[in-house]
């Protein structure tokens, strides 16, 4: 499984040295083995510094001192929350030492644990590395969809020939140890191991705190500081409605996404994917997508008090609000959810994706225009740089 240590992810290399042009420091993030060493490796082959080595925090213990001293103007401070005072690092590096490219990464957001007291806003940007998408199966020379749906997008395990089950309770294991006790105080690791099973066999579905705190054997008020521990490590997409405040929509309750597949896959104890699994698998890939090239914050849901709903709704600022319906299959689309969003909101585009498009055609159902797309042109009809 470390065959991905030697293949390049070109599109993620492009990203990281678009957003060096803008600002010298780059906050590279995403959960644990997705990839961010690898990345780091081949952006700064002669700068890489790991933090969890004692040698290395001590060269950070005087970090104006440690940019003075660099021979090279590319660095990686990889996992650098283990530093003392990862802020005034940062912060020093992008005040002073501009010349100086930096890759700073972590396996949560930045504001994560009480470590970072300063979030360094307009001194870095963000780069939140999703698991393998569709540019990355290109590079991987591996374009097997259903591979990659049922064994998810973290590098070593979708490039497993056999379904790597030992992997993901090591990846559990580790992020409980790594991501969650060093970095948040929670007690009840039972409690919170269980909600992190019923996310993930839930994923997708409406965010019900009630039957989780139940199922759990926790407070409601403790539900929604583990939710904010997933959304903050990157495990939970937390995607929340689109509304206007019309009696109609639904406008409180959130869907809940869990970050990768192949762990659905896992908590489901299946090496296949059921047929009738395909759709839901295939909404987690499709969004895996968006957030290659789309902040969280602009992806939402959309539901009535009917139980019509939209897959997803993209609102980008000073933009009408796109609609997109995910099906495995063309045919499997009915057009129901989105008439009735744009009945409410009907300035916008509509789109169809599934798997077996191959280009993009408009077609009309009854009054509504959709634009049938396949996955790999969706960001050209976003119209997304």
């Amino acid at each position: 499984m470390q065959l991905y240590l030697h293949m390049v992810r070109l599109y993620w290399i492009s990203i990281i040295k678009k957003a060096w042009e803008e600002k010298s420091v780059v906050w590279l993030t995403g959960v644990r083995r997705s990839g961010k060493t690898t990345l780091c490796n081949e952006l700064t082959p002669n700068g890489y510094y790991d933090c969890e080595l004692p040698r290395v925090r001590r060269l950070l213990e005087d970090p104006e001192q440690f940019f003075k001293e660099l021979e090279v103007d590319h660095i990686t401070l990889d996992e650098i929350h283990r530093l003392d005072n990862p802020s005034e690092v940062l912060k020093i590096a992008a005040d002073y030492f501009k010349k100086v490219k930096v890759i700073a990464t972590g396996s949560s957001t930045l504001s994560a644990g009480d470590k970072f007291k300063d979030t360094l806003t307009d001194r870095k940007r963000n780069v939140f590395l999703t698991p393998i998408g569709l540019s990355d199966m290109h590079d991987f020379k591996n374009n097997n969809l259903k591979h990659r749906l049922l064994h998810g997008g973290l590098p070593p395990f979708f490039l497993s020939k056999e379904f790597p089950e030992r992997s993901y309770q090591d990846w559990i294991d580790s992020f409980w140890a790594k991501d969650i006790e060093e970095l948040f105080n929670l007690e009840k690791k039972s409690a919170f191991m269980k909600m992190f099973e019923l996310l993930c066999l839930q994923s997708g579905g409406l965010f019900e705190a009630k039957g989780l705190a139940t199922s759990c054997g926790v407070s409601h008020t403790t539900i929604a500081s583990y939710l904010n521990v997933m959304e903050q490590t990157h495990i939970a997409y937390v995607l929340r409605p689109y509304h206007k405040n019309a009696a109609k929509e639904i406008i409180a309750a959130p869907k809940v996404y869990f970050f990768d597949t192949g762990f659905m896959s896992f908590f489901k104890g299946t090496t296949d994917i059921h047929k009738n699994d395909l759709g839901i698998y295939w909404e987690h890939f499709v969004l895996n997508e968006l957030l290659t090239f789309i902040n969280r914050e602009h992806i939402h849901i959309w539901r009535d008090k009917q139980k019509n709903e939209v897959d997803f709704v993209i609102k980008l600022r000073g933009q009408d609000p796109i609609a997109i319906e995910c099906k495995w299959k063309a045919s499997e689309f009915d057009s129901k959810g989105i008439s009735k969003f744009r009945d409410l909101h009907p300035k916008g585009i509509n789109l169809l994706i599934a798997s077996d498009l191959e280009s993009v055609r408009i077609k009309k159902h009854k009054e509504l225009t959709v634009i049938h797309c396949p996955l790999h042109l969706l960001r050209r009809e976003l119209s997304v740089k």
